[in-house]
């Protein structure tokens, strides 16, 4: 299956002519190639794509937002008038713009699709995230402008580019609505050529040709059936027609020069950045202390890790390891709760502060302003999921059996130095799921994990 040759029409400036040169787009290159499959959507709200394609009455099998919530774009596709598949538009998508910060979403559910032949979308006259999303997908990008005002605004969708470290050679302006009954003096004979120069000057690609204004192509898109159109069966004695076949052949004939398409790139990219998360993921549970930290019991396997309670990390990240359950709410309960017996699961205790570790990070960490060898204090913390301090707890050291406790088990493996005295460091504690411990080692979860430890490191400074 070859990947989808993905085009944008894009302006800022409304009123270009984007749709219509999307929709006679999609139609013109059907009938150039008419086994190719040809596919068009829009992020606008005029539902003009909807109106010129549905054949169908029934319910749709999905609209435009599905894109966004990783539905592929072949389950939402429907095929149209002229066997131009299409996919809904959508109503509102407010509500998505709210949460939709990437400019990658889009690329990477068509990568994950099984799209053939060449896809059209049609965008929003602005520059927001579901046009950013639109032009981060794309092979070709063709800018449609009328004047000087909307030229001036392609600068935008060049910034875009520059931005994301995408490609310069995928952008093209396309002279539209051009009204070819003016003629001026001088070396510019007509609005096309002006604008044409105009562009060349500013350091943009062309299109081959112009699309002219047309008062029969304008009436198209108005009439008692509430229908849209095409150029190519109500408009093929004006210009319009000849010029949309000259650019449908433009646009064929880039598919056929571009093989390696900007979704191989997206894809190429996913599968690296699989690749260093799964590196990321090996060089951290490689790096593992093997046993519980408290008794010891192996724990990191070969091919898992079991019977996991806690995470702990130091605040170095140098050093990683896993607590039993009983272990740690043990050793809580005797040292910071003055609990002497040992408590098991179904003891009220145990559910208690089962259900506490479950929404938060605990911290251990020699006590603020002490550095004295022979008056050594521990700090407990409990933190919330935010990061911010819940309780603090604080224990004499000098008054615990070192023999005897567990504790200072655990403050060897972790915070104490070479003399057996507590440094700058503190242990971050974080309940982890009993049926895949393994789980805090993925790098979102790591990350989150560590965005806390920042957080709470910069607190405990204060």
């Amino acid at each position: 299956m070859q990947t989808p040759y993905i085009i944008t029409i894009s302006s800022e400036k409304g009123g270009v002519g984007k749709t219509t040169l999307a929709t006679n787009l999609a139609i013109y290159l059907k009938a150039l190639h008419e086994d190719l499959p040809i596919t068009l959507f829009s992020f606008d709200n005029h539902f003009s794509v909807d109106r010129m394609f549905r054949i169908a009455r029934g319910k749709a099998p999905g609209d435009v937002a599905g894109l966004f919530h990783g539905i592929p774009a072949d389950q939402l596709v429907e095929t149209g008038e002229y066997g131009v598949q299409f996919i809904h538009s959508c109503e509102d998508l407010s509500a998505l713009r709210r949460d939709l910060t990437s400019p990658a979403v889009l690329a990477h559910t068509l990568a994950q699709s099984q799209l053939e032949g060449i896809v059209i979308i049609d965008t929003r006259p602005d520059l927001d995230i579901f046009t950013q999303n639109a032009l981060y997908a794309a092979d070709r990008v063709i800018v449609p402008v009328k004047d000087a005002p909307s030229l001036e605004n392609c600068r935008h969708i060049y910034q875009f580019f520059d931005n994301h470290g995408l490609s310069r050679r995928a952008l093209r302006v396309l002279p539209c609505l051009v009204d070819s009954r003016i003629h001026y003096d001088g070396p510019f004979r007509d609005p096309y050529q002006l604008l044409k120069a105009y562009a060349i000057n500013r350091g943009y690609r062309c299109m081959e040709g112009y699309i002219a204004k047309s008062s029969k192509v304008e009436s198209l898109n108005t009439n008692p059936e509430g229908k849209i159109y095409p150029v190519l069966t109500h408009g093929r004695q004006t210009n319009v027609h000849v010029q949309l076949a000259h650019i449908a052949r433009q646009v064929y004939l880039d598919t056929l020069d571009k093989e390696f398409r900007r979704l191989d790139e997206v894809r190429l990219g996913e599968s690296r950045e699989q690749e260093q998360r799964e590196t990321a993921f090996h060089q951290r549970r490689d790096g593992l202390v093997p046993g519980c930290l408290v008794c010891g019991k192996p724990l990191v396997g070969a091919e898992r890790i079991e019977e996991a309670g806690y995470f702990a990390l130091r605040s170095d990240q140098a050093l990683a390891g896993y607590l039993e359950d009983p272990c740690l709410a043990n050793l809580v309960f005797r040292h910071f709760y003055g609990n002497k017996r040992a408590v098991e699961p179904g003891d009220p205790l145990w559910d208690l502060f089962r259900e506490s570790a479950l929404r938060s990070y605990f911290v251990l960490r020699r006590a603020p302003h002490t550095r004295n060898f022979f008056q050594q204090q521990l700090s407990f913390y409990r933190f919330d999921e935010e990061g911010l301090e819940v309780s603090h707890k604080i224990i004499e050291l000098q008054q615990i059996d070192r023999r005897e406790s567990e504790l200072f088990t655990l403050l060897e493996h972790t915070l104490f130095d070479s003399e057996g005295k507590l440094g700058d460091h503190f242990l971050l504690l974080r309940k982890v799921s009993a049926d895949l411990p393994e789980e805090v080692l993925y790098d979102e979860n790591y990350t989150r994990l560590t965005g806390v430890l920042a957080k709470i490191a910069q607190q405990l400074k204060q």
